[in-house]
């Protein structure tokens, strides 16, 4: 089985049981915080990712860590990781795992780039604006891209809307293009 596959089949069973057992935000927060530390330490995941480590030491580690970090039914899930040969897979667990409690949620990531910093009422606007469009929640992610000229793009998984002056542009010369005189 892929490693792809046994991440997001752990986190469903994560997620299904957490909201079974009424737990669900503890092990989110959790699972934020794990993320945090494995961000933060190249050395941890490296130790996870070992063959050279055998499967009681990673649970050891990562209740040393994360014993009084987290809650039981979390450090259970995490040592059981472990045990089943699988501590490598961590990140990609609580990626997928974000990623269906999003689903469940109905929550959507948008990347939106503008040429110029929108305002806070401009950003409220293309969100709520993006909301409606999609009958989804909109996690945006603001950011700036200069090569832009003016207007905004917004990539919303595979589709992108293309709101730039570039963009434009780009239209306007390949219509000119097209046309004959």
């Amino acid at each position: 089985m892929s490693s792809a596959i046994a991440s997001r089949r752990y986190a469903l069973a994560l997620l299904e049981v957490a909201i079974e057992a009424n737990f669900l935000d503890t092990v989110t927060e959790d699972l934020l915080k794990i993320q945090e530390v494995l961000s933060g330490s190249r050395e941890l995941l490296l130790a996870l990712r070992s063959p050279l480590i055998n499967v009681d030491l990673k649970s050891r580690i990562l209740e040393e860590i994360f014993g009084k970090e987290v809650g039981e039914k979390t450090m259970i899930f995490i040592k059981l990781l472990a045990h089943k040969k699988r501590a490598n897979l961590l990140p990609t667990v609580i990626t997928e795992f974000s990623s269906l409690l999003d689903e469940r949620n109905g929550v959507i990531n948008a990347d939106v780039k503008s040429a110029v910093k929108l305002s806070d009422e401009q950003a409220k606007e293309l969100v709520n604006g993006l909301s409606i469009r999609t009958g989804k929640k909109i996690r945006a992610k603001m950011s700036l891209d200069e090569k832009l000229i003016g207007g905004v793009t917004v990539k919303i998984g595979d589709t992108i809307l293309d709101g730039s002056i570039q963009h434009q542009l780009q239209l306007l010369k390949s219509s000119l293009i097209a046309e004959p005189a």
